[in-house]
């Protein structure tokens, strides 16, 4: 069932990194990303931070619980001059090394821990996952900083920072 999201998007992705520098990466059954390999990804919902969408969404599609180690990416478009389409594009590891991928079989058709090399030489590496393993190694993680307060004027249930 698709979901009115309305015309402003923020969905958030996961770079997924193990202890062996390997990535955690997804083919899709569905949308443009079909039969590619792509992040664990989806919209933020109500309710939710970046953080806490990007671990609900690895943990849907792939079995795999994580932790956020802080943001390297944003990405900002307009589809057909109308929607804004955005993504956060975190950095995480996962808690346990040794937990087994089960994929969401419904929206995914298969995920692999294959390095950023690997992922440069295949023909079925999506174009942001392409930029995004192209430019690692001098991406500049921002990091999480929780627990600051605002000021109650503002209401805030969470309330998250990423800085340098």
């Amino acid at each position: 069932m698709k979901k009115d999201r309305g015309k402003v998007w923020l969905g958030v992705c996961a770079i997924i990194v193990n202890e062996e520098g390997k990535w955690l990466v997804v083919k899709k059954t569905y949308s443009g990303l079909k039969g590619v390999w792509s992040l664990p990804a989806g919209f933020v919902q109500e309710g939710e931070t970046i953080d806490m969408a990007a671990v609900r969404e690895a943990k849907e599609e792939t079995g795999i619980d994580i932790r956020i180690e802080g943001m390297v990416g944003f990405r900002s478009g307009v589809i057909r001059g109308e929607i804004s389409d955005n993504m956060a594009m975190l950095l995480a590891q996962p808690l346990d090394e040794t937990q087994r991928v089960v994929v969401q079989e419904r929206e995914i058709e298969v995920a692999e821990w294959l390095s950023p090399e690997e992922l440069l030489t295949r023909h079925d590496t999506s174009k942001l996952l392409h930029e995004i393993a192209e430019g690692f190694v001098s991406f500049k993680k921002l990091e999480l900083v929780d627990g600051v307060n605002p000021g109650d004027v503002f209401g805030y249930t969470a309330y998250k920072l990423f800085f340098n």
